[in-house]
């Protein structure tokens, strides 16, 4: 299959995936050695995407293949990764109670369970790895609110009790008495983590590297022709041919690609000064509400406060940056209504395109119509924890075999 565009016009869309500044882009430790596209080449798999995806993936196939090579049309860790607040959660975004209506109990419990076993293993890797991204396992507190209520809330943790998930339900008063919050309910639960994205992704590429993995950037793919022999990306200049290829590319989807049950929306953050004044208890739980939209809160090492949420259905840059000041000063007065005692400023504010799916799932799939050709698409508010489950499944797929829960992220209505 081509899809064929005008010269120098892109195979993927072309997004404004950031605005304003994210507290990630002020750190180091997020360099990558990448190089120029001077010449065509052959690759055994090309993975198109230097972010969070392309980075996990490129770790899980380093030393599997004679040549992998990895390309972006941006730096590598600058797109949607640099947006991400990285609050490491095994919670999908739609509860357990939601997902078994949506899918049913069966495939809703081996979601949640998948979940829940890549959300530990980044915590392993990242440590076999020695990669200082600042993570630190955290416990969730997920509250009611205009979407779960106080019954609802409960169903949830009985339900999450049955298929063997950590956590416990915390009434009104206790939630009160442990935290000073006044919401109906919530569900405390350990086995979550918090890092800084870009300094993961980087490690992980810098470690992809060390094993023969090649970088390219800035390279725009302009034109794929898949076929049973394998896949040609074209550039302005040059051409990349690979016997398999593997779109990583964030929200800017491939163009042809489906797209049902999926939605490009708009989010905003904030991130405080550093040693902000917050209760102690914050540096370990992640803190985040059953509501539409959503406020979401974490700290970091260095005593940042992060704040997200405020999520609209609008997928326009301009209505993002136009909206930058208004949501940012929304989500300080919001964090401040739901925490007492917190001293919290934005001095970091910034936004970005966000993608969901109707079930809260991700796309980990064999692209339709193009032999040899796979894409990873995380959505919703775990795409770090999906991007490891697309590392153990996309090399299978690869292999040519389907592995035990692949079928739950496959393309919607296809």
């Amino acid at each position: 299959m081509s899809l064929r565009q005008p010269a120098r016009e892109s195979a993927t869309q072309r997004k404004d995936l950031l605005a304003g500044r994210s507290v990630w882009q002020a750190g180091t430790g997020t360099g990558v050695p990448f190089k120029p596209l001077v010449a065509s080449l052959r690759a055994d798999i090309a993975i198109v995407g230097a972010g969070i995806s392309g980075a996990f993936l490129a770790h899980a196939l380093a030393g599997r293949a004679d040549r992998i090579v990895v390309v972006d049309r941006r730096s590598p860790v600058s797109g949607s990764t640099a947006a991400s607040t990285a609050m490491l959660q095994f919670e999908i975004d739609v509860p357990l109670i939601r997902l078994s209506d949506k899918i049913g109990a069966e495939k809703a419990k081996r979601a949640w369970l998948e979940s829940y076993r890549a959300t530990q293993d980044i915590v392993r890797l990242v440590r076999a790895e020695r990669i200082a991204c600042g993570l630190e396992t955290r416990n969730a507190l997920y509250l009611t609110g205009n979407t779960l209520g106080h019954r609802a809330m409960e169903r949830e943790w009985r339900a999450r009790h049955r298929i063997g998930l950590p956590g416990r339900f915390l009434p009104q008063a206790q939630l009160r008495e442990e935290f000073r919050i006044d919401r109906s309910g919530g569900i405390l639960s350990p086995g979550s983590a918090a890092a800084n994205p870009r300094q993961l992704a980087a490690g992980l590429l810098r470690r992809s590297i060390a094993k023969g993995v090649e970088v390219y950037a800035p390279v725009t793919i302009t034109d794929v022709l898949a076929t049973a022999h394998g896949t040609v990306l074209a550039t302005d200049r040059h051409f990349i041919e690979a016997r398999r290829c593997v779109f990583c590319t964030g929200y800017e989807l491939l163009k042809g690609m489906p797209r049902a049950g999926t939605k490009i929306t708009s989010t905003w953050a904030v991130a405080s000064s550093k040693a902000s004044a917050y209760p102690s208890w914050m540096e370990q739980t992640l803190l985040w509400e059953a509501a539409k939209p959503y406020l979401y809160m974490r700290t970091t090492p260095d005593g940042r406060i992060l704040i997200g949420g405020e999520d609209e259905d609008i997928d326009l840059p301009s209505y993002r940056v136009r909206n930058l000041a208004h949501k940012s000063a929304r989500l300080l007065q919001k964090a401040k209504r739901l925490v007492p005692d917190l001293a919290v400023d934005a001095a970091f504010q910034w936004t970005g395109a966000f993608g969901e799916s109707e079930d809260g799932l991700p796309i980990i799939d064999a692209i339709p119509d193009m032999p040899g050709c796979f894409a990873v698409m995380g959505f919703g508010g775990n795409g770090t924890v999906y991007s490891v489950i697309a590392s153990r499944i996309v090399p299978a797929l690869l292999a040519g075999r389907r592995p035990k829960n692949a079928d739950l992220y496959r393309f919607r209505g296809t």
